[in-house]
């Protein structure tokens, strides 16, 4: 399972960093950022996610008020939103 995080849609609500430690608050930029993550494209990070963290994971994407966070399976089927 992977998570992609678009930095630039986000709003900084911080519900991500309350459901799962790979978020982390960014104060002077007013955004999450996603911990362990590289960038593929412009603004868009994208990280594994571990077996343990796969709930936490899926609780942080349904978070997001707009959406900025997408949870793909291995296979590349979009499982959230």
């Amino acid at each position: 399972m992977r998570v992609e995080y678009d930095y630039d849609t986000c709003i900084g609500m911080f519900q991500c960093v309350a459901e799962w430690d790979a978020f982390e608050r960014d104060e002077d930029a007013g955004k999450a950022v996603l911990a362990d993550s590289e960038e593929h494209g412009e603004d868009v990070f994208v990280r594994e996610v571990p077996d343990d963290a796969e709930l936490d994971a899926k609780f942080a994407a349904r978070s997001c008020p707009v959406d900025a966070i997408t949870i793909y399976d291995d296979d590349g089927e979009q499982l959230i939103p």
